[in-house]
């Protein structure tokens, strides 16, 4: 069958005209344990249906979200007929409403009430019972209505049934009422942040919100300290209660120590406690516990604030004595005003100019008003200033003494309460008569500074011109060096040929190739054969600083031992020592390693450093040595002499192209100076460098540092 917004069930076979009383009971038992009102009222139309003459039946309530009476039940009708079915309550006019307003079944019978009720199918007479119950002042407002003979008998069935069923359904919506108020009621007491609770005469609970169940409620899964903690709440609840608190109708305020069951700390709470209920329930007490144990906290706080603040206001007396001490200590006057403008506070230095002195002359306190004129017109602007920041400005005073105007500038700032009021305003004042005459000087200095500015210029400007002039005369230099240079070694040919042909026709002509020689001639030719010889040898020197300068001097790398290379130049310098008195020793270790360099610059350097060691050293010894150090991975191969010496101011100029120690005329060594500048040179292509260490008079040391492979320490 189908459902609508009621249901209409089976028409059900009637079994008696008359319900028994075992179907009344049975009737009241299941009313009893129903919960739902539709289910109820259909169980009613049913119950009619089977066990009375009732053919057709509707049951009619108040929807109240429309306010119309509408159907809640059906018996015997069609399902979408009813459906559709409402009655204004408002029309008082309509049968149906006017039939609910009285106390008993009345029958629609006329031709008005089947006109106005054409829309239910009802088949002959109607009858119309309305609800009986009343709960909480309430009535449940609607009806039954019925098409039967109406007989007496059927009247009595339908005044019983809707009594009994207006009664179930007002109960019904009382309880339903009651379990929302009751709800309500418990969000209401949840809401509240402080513990309430209501107990019996003996401290039982009875009611409590969450805050109280967490202090005076536990659980068995719970932990023994936290039952052990409640348990002790609850004694000392009901000991806090007392006798008094049962006796006495008015409500009492007192302290309560309770245990927190979750850390087990101290609560302090404030017990509020009034009699509630009625003689059908019994007495009961309703508790509100207040924490005030932050509040017992502050108070303590309090206290120690009071007693600090004594000590501060001890301090702050303190410490503006020490402000008076500080402020008449200051050289610039300083002036306290109030927020009117009228001087509360000022040091000794600002009396000087708003203050009158005693046994002043009469023209002092004119001036002293105009300063105070002056300087209240400048505190005014600083009070009508919306920032809080510092004010700057300059006043004119007048020195009340003399009469001279006092150029000022003052800096005032604005004192605030907590509570962002003015209270006072701090002015300082700053004589600038030194700061003016100071700005003075610094622009007569800064006039001085830029003339001499100018002047640096100027300078600036002639000796770049004159750098530039030396720049280019610089390259013009070194321009004509690298011509020179390049000059010599492209004359070496040149320069040596004719001297080796003077030099074999002279040795032709001495060994009498060309016919025996007389005395004198072969003194003669000996001498030129000695020139040419020294004359090759200064050639030589020549072509090879011009070949190194040149960049053409090649390295030939080889390895060999310095013990053979000394004892080479050794024999090579044995008739140079054979014609002196000169003892020359060597000291080579033969442990010495291997030296991996070029051999014959090598023995070039050392053979030029003992050939200088004896044309220096008239008579002595000259010792050649020769050590490593595997630290360092160096060579030094030292010449040490006894002889004449060098004087430390020529020590590093000796090393330079054509000088010598003696640069004179009338020196007794001859040469051109260039022996040690190619020693150096030569020792600087092979990695190394040459050194010495002299003293005049006592000999001279040259040493010369090579790594043991060239390119590398």
């Amino acid at each position: 069958m189908a459902r609508s917004a009621v249901r209409a069930g089976p028409r059900l076979v009637r079994k008696s005209t008359r319900p028994s009383a075992e179907a009344r009971l049975a009737f009241l038992e299941f009313l009893i344990g129903c919960e739902e009102p539709s289910e109820c009222i259909q169980r009613a139309l049913y119950w009619l249906g089977e066990h009375t003459d009732t053919e057709q039946a509707l049951a009619l309530e108040v929807d109240r979200d429309s306010g119309r009476l509408v159907a809640s039940g059906v018996y015997g009708l069609p399902t979408a007929r009813v459906d559709q079915f409402t009655v204004d309550l408002e029309a008082r006019d309509h049968p149906f409403v006017a039939a609910l307003a009285a106390t008993q079944a009345t029958v629609l019978g006329s031709e008005g009430s089947l006109r106005v009720l054409h829309a239910l199918p009802f088949r002959g007479p109607m009858v119309t019972v309305p609800f009986q119950g009343v709960a909480g002042g309430e009535r449940v407002v609607g009806g039954l209505l019925v098409a039967s003979p109406g007989t007496p008998a059927l009247a009595r069935d339908l005044q019983w049934v809707a009594e009994v069923l207006g009664h179930r359904l007002i109960r019904m919506r009382w309880q339903r009422r009651l379990a929302g108020e009751r709800s309500l009621l418990y969000n209401i007491v949840n809401a509240v942040a402080d513990p309430v609770m209501l107990t019996d005469s003996e401290g039982r609970l009875i009611i409590a919100n969450s805050r109280a169940e967490g202090l005076f409620a536990s659980r068995p899964e719970q932990s023994e300290g936290r039952r052990r903690a409640v348990a002790l709440n609850n004694m000392l609840f009901s000991a806090a209660l007392g006798e008094r608190a049962i006796k006495d109708a008015a409500p009492e305020r007192r302290e309560l120590l309770l245990v927190d069951p979750v850390d087990g700390s101290d609560l302090l709470f404030e017990l509020l406690s009034t009699h509630a209920g009625d003689s059908r329930a019994g007495m009961g007490i309703v508790s509100v516990l207040r924490n005030v144990s932050d509040l017992r906290r502050a108070t303590e706080e309090l206290e120690a604030n009071y007693g600090r603040l004594r000590v501060a206001e001890a301090e702050a007396r303190a410490e503006r004595d020490r402000l008076d001490l500080v402020i008449d200590s200051v050289a610039d006057p300083i002036v306290v005003t109030d927020p009117t403008g009228n001087i509360m506070m000022m040091n000794p230095p600002a009396d000087r100019f708003f203050t009158e002195s005693a046994g002043a002359h009469s023209e002092a306190l004119p001036r002293v008003r105009s300063n105070d004129a002056n300087f209240t017109s400048f505190v005014s602007n600083v009070l009508f200033d919306v920032e809080v920041k510092p004010y700057r400005g300059s006043v004119n005073l007048v020195d009340p003494v003399t009469g001279q105007a006092v150029p000022v500038e003052a800096v005032s700032g604005k004192i605030l309460s907590e509570q962002g009021e003015l209270t006072a305003v701090v002015t300082i004042l700053h004589d600038r008569t030194e700061a003016i005459e100071r700005e003075r000087l610094y622009d007569q200095l800064k006039q001085a500074s830029s003339a001499l500015e100018a002047k640096v210029r100027e300078a600036t400007a002639e000796l770049v011109r004159q750098n530039e002039l030396l720049r280019r005369q610089a390259m013009q230099l070194e321009q004509a060096s690298a011509l020179k240079s390049q000059f010599l070694a492209n004359m070496s040919h040149e320069f040596r040929t004719p001297l080796n042909a003077i030099l074999g026709y002279t040795s032709m002509l001495m060994k009498g190739v060309l016919g025996p020689l007389e005395g004198e001639q072969a003194d003669g030719l000996g001498r030129v054969d000695s020139n040419a010889k020294h004359l090759l040898g200064i050639i030589n020197d020549i072509l090879d600083i011009s070949r190194i300068e040149a960049g053409r001097m090649p390295l030939r790398l080889t390895e060999f031992r310095l013990a053979d290379l000394v004892g080479e130049v050794l024999e090579e310098v044995e008739p140079i020592v054979a014609r002196s008195t000169v003892l020359i020793t060597a000291a080579i270790n033969r442990r010495v390693p291997p030296l991996r360099s070029d051999r014959q610059k090598v023995k070039q350097i050392i053979l030029n450093l003992l050939v200088n060691a004896v044309k220096f050293t008239p008579q002595g010894t000259i010792t050649v040595s020769a050590g490593y150090d595997p630290r360092v991975r160096k060579f030094a191969i030292a010449v040490t002499d006894t002889g004449v010496g060098i004087a430390p101011e020529d020590q590093q100029r000796i090393f330079e192209d054509f000088q010598q120690a003696d640069s004179s005329t009338t020196r007794t060594h001859g040469g051109a100076g260039l022996g040690l500048a190619i020693c150096r040179r030569l020792a600087t292509m092979l990695g190394g460098d040459v050194r010495v260490v002299s003293k005049v008079g006592e000999g001279s040391t040259f040493t010369l540092i090579l790594p043991r492979r060239r390119g590398r320490a």
